[in-house]
């Protein structure tokens, strides 16, 4: 206890400690970046003292830090702590221009990439063989770097097997070569993923290297040993940038040319049409001051400090909060909250990040290797709220990928993973933060979440659904897909709707069963194995049900006489009655007699006792029964520890929640699930950090949500769609040590201790077992709380 109090002190005090005084605004800021650049999968910055921070993947050793794990947050470069003025990311190493006008390079150098004059990796900086001064420029590349030298010369070393040093031959250079022709006169260089760009004192552009897909704009695709000139850029440009596959120019009346390739509109021409010559970007003709590439997007900012991005968007690396399968936009969008105050902007392969004018850094995309710098698209192992919806939640369900609520006012908001319509927006564009269901903004009673698809119940009784609808799970008599809500066939006295895997059920008000959808497995329980475009009556269930519930591939029912009955796939014993034998009709659920509700998940079942007891059956190789052991039951087994006080489970995917005494979870937690802090596999129930006791909770496949007592809504686990509510990197993010100490970096509504700690760049330090009352928010009821632990631990 002594030692948990004095950590937790520390972790509490120390950002305060770290403070500086209030002598105005400047006094508020936490570390300042001079520059920013963004690698493949990884990100650099220069410090304004002159120190090189890097954040990301560093399997290569490409963050300098002496290491090869992986950083979240920014991590010092070895013995770069002062003395640099610019930094270069490439794909697998990073190189650094000191002040001295010499260059280091650390990282990948398998093609001799650092210029250090053999191929082994380095782990920490080196220097690269005769350029320890006189350099004014440097670019790295996808595995070759350059240098502008002081006479206006380019040199360059690594790759060279599509000629992207200029040398002439096709030979690696483990040393740097000048470029032929370019040993003066040369302004700005730009190395792009196989091939290099540079700008003369004339205001022209020459590329060279890899050209399949045009990227040296010369009118052809023919690779080439030696510079040539773009076509039609003779003159008048300002900057060059050769991204993997595409090149862009930025001229002198402020207007960005690209080329190259364009499959998913990176040249922003309103296209998806390769360009073997420079094409305007629709709308930048003029305005803009910075262009960066990066692997299939591209991003400028304009003169008046703002960002546009277009091109692919799959990872949300445009900033305008949309992502998605194949999303992406052939002509430049706004970056949400970029409107202004940007200084530079830098794009890597899925990521961009911009430096704004008062040295902070904000980043956006995808953050597979933490590249953005601040655990954004990472999973939550603790709950986080819901951006929104404080207070205005009666209830929500939770799916694969995706997450609906009903509001208090009785509308739906959704919000997630959107390819087939299922938030129900119009659309098939994702979003991170909760998005009104057309249509649905008052009258709705109760919503449910399927696979692809989610329904909801209105006052007057009527069901309406929307998304995929392939076996007719929608229920309107077609299979056509849809991106807003669609009346279901003949209800008008339905009290709850339930939506599974393909198919929907749905109780009404006399006590009857009706299911439609995909049916082979017998899940609609009509007997047949017919799908069902249309309401059909589940054979026995006309009257007598309590609850109604729509799992993988098969369903259940609580019965008005505290029975389950379960019918469909029954391979795991999910239906409960000691065989794995489908079933096409509703069957007993073995020993069940005093059923309040019953909750059917992908291949396992819970039902929950009016006494507060509970049970589950069916698969467990997670152990998502909660029974102590990893063994299918075909029939109910108890919960370890919850015999009593339970008033619901929820059985998801993999795993299992219920409330009790507290909000608990058990089974598979790889994405962190069960929002106990950590991804251990569970195969009895723990707590969920920051829920206590909660009003409502519903597992997903690997994300879980819950209303509070209050109406707010806290989610935790995967959030790679958004399904969380909270932004998962599609837009700007402050870098970890590079926000403000007194914003809300964190999202959560409240400015706190996590803020600070996330600003000052010392999260690393933060444990959850610090927040003592389990609110999310670590704050002076802590600092008590542990201050009284450290009292009595000491006398």
């Amino acid at each position: 206890m002594f030692a948990h109090a004095v950590r937790c002190l520390v972790v509490l005090l120390l950002p305060f400690m770290m403070m500086p005084a209030a002598v105005g605004a400047d006094a508020t800021t936490a570390a300042i970046g001079a520059a920013v650049n963004a690698g493949a999968d990884h990100t650099c910055a220069v410090t304004a003292d002159g120190g090189v921070k890097c954040w990301g993947v560093n399997d290569r050793g490409q963050l300098g830090d002496g290491t090869t794990e992986q950083r979240g947050a920014p991590v010092d470069v070895s013995g770069l702590m002062s003395g640099v003025v610019a930094v270069s990311a490439g794909r697998g190493h990073t190189c650094a221009l000191t002040t001295a006008g010499g260059v280091k390079c650390w990282g990948s150098n398998e093609f001799g990439q650092l210029g250090d004059g053999t191929g082994a990796a380095q782990l920490t900086p080196v220097d690269v063989v005769g350029l320890t001064v006189g350099v004014t420029a440097i670019s790295a590349g996808g595995e070759h770097t350059c240098a502008l030298t002081t006479a206006g010369g380019m040199k360059c070393w690594g790759n060279n097997v599509h000629g992207q040093l200029g040398d002439g031959t096709t030979e690696e250079r483990l040393t740097p070569v000048d470029v032929a022709g370019l040993t003066s006169d040369v302004t700005a260089v730009s190395a792009g993923g196989a091939h290099t760009c540079a700008l003369t004192t004339a205001g022209g552009a020459k590329c060279w290297g890899y050209n399949a897909l045009g990227q040296l704009g010369d009118g052809t695709t023919v690779q080439r040993l030696l510079p040539v000139d773009v076509v039609g850029l003779a003159s008048g440009v300002e900057a060059v940038e050769g991204g993997v596959l595409h090149t862009c120019a930025l001229n002198t009346a402020g207007g960005i040319q690209c080329w190259g390739a364009n499959w998913s509109g990176q040249l922003g021409d309103g296209t998806t049409t390769n360009r073997l010559t420079p094409v305007s970007v629709i709308g930048l003709t003029s305005g803009a001051a910075v262009v960066t590439t990066g692997y299939q997007h591209t991003c400028a900012q304009t003169t008046t400090g703002g960002v546009k991005c277009w091109g692919d968007n799959i990872s949300g690396q445009l900033g305008n909060d949309t992502s998605g399968l194949q999303q992406f936009s052939t002509t430049p969008l706004d970056v949400i909250g970029l409107a202004a105050g940007v200084a530079s902007v830098e794009a890597g392969s899925v990521h961009t990040c911009a430096l704004t004018a008062d040295g902070r850094i904000q980043c956006w995309g995808g953050d597979d290797y933490g590249q953005l710098g601040n655990f954004s698209a990472g999973p939550r192992t603790i709950a986080v709220d819901v951006a929104g919806l404080a207070g205005g939640a009666t209830t929500v369900s939770v799916s694969r990928w995706y997450t609906c609520a009903l509001t208090a006012g009785g509308g739906v908001k959704c919000w997630g993973r959107n390819d087939s319509g299922q938030l129900g927006d119009g659309a098939q564009g994702y979003h991170s933060t909760p998005t009104d269901v057309i249509g649905l903004a008052t009258g709705v009673a109760d919503v449910s979440t399927g696979n692809t698809h989610a329904c909801a119940v209105t006052t007057n009784g009527g069901v309406k659904c929307w998304g995929r609808n392939e076996y007719g799970q929608l229920g309107d008599g077609t299979t056509i897909q849809r991106l807003t809500p669609v009346d279901v066939v003949g209800l008008n006295n339905v009290m709850a709707v339930s939506a599974g895997y393909f198919h929907t059920c749905a109780l009404t008000m006399d006590g009857g069963v009706k299911c439609w959808g995909r049916n082979s497995n017998g899940q609609l329980g009509d007997g047949t194995l017919e799908n069902r475009s249309a309401p059909v009556d589940v054979s026995g269930l006309t009257s007598g049900a309590a609850t109604v519930s729509a799992g993988g591939m098969h369903s259940c029912a609580s019965t008005t006489t505290g029975g389950v009955k379960c019918w469909g796939s029954n391979s795991r014993g999910q239906l409960g009655n000691d065989t794995v034998t489908w079933q096409w009709v509703p069957m007993d659920v073995s020993g069940l007699t005093d059923a309040a509700a019953v909750d059917a998940g992908y291949e396992h079942t819970c039902a929950w006792a009016s006494g507060g007891g509970a049970w589950c059956w069916g698969r467990n190789d997670q152990g998502q029964l909660g029974d102590g052991t990893i063994l299918d039951r075909s029939a109910p087994v108890g919960i370890v520890g919850l015999t009593t006080d339970v008033t619901r489970v929820t059985a998801g995917w993999w795993h299992t929640c219920a409330i009790a005494k507290t909000t608990t979870c058990w089974g598979a937690n790889w994405m962190g699930q069960l929002g106990n802090g950590n991804t251990n596999q569970r195969i009895t129930p723990v707590d969920a950090v920051g829920v206590m006791l909660s009003a409502v909770v519903d597992a997903g496949n690997d994300h879980t949500c819950a209303r509070t007592r209050s109406g707010g809504v806290k989610c935790w686990g995967s959030n790679e769609f958004g399904q969380l509510g909270v932004n998962p990197g599609w837009i700007p993010g402050y870098v970890m040590g590079f926000g403000r100490l007194r914003e809300d970096l964190d999202g959560n509504g409240v400015v706190d201790v996590h803020d600070i700690l996330m600003a000052a760049g010392v999260w690393r330090f933060y444990s959850p077992v610090c927040d003592l009352d389990g609110n999310r928010v670590v704050n002076i009821v802590d600092i008590l709380r542990v201050a009284r632990q450290f009292g009595q631990s000491s006398s």
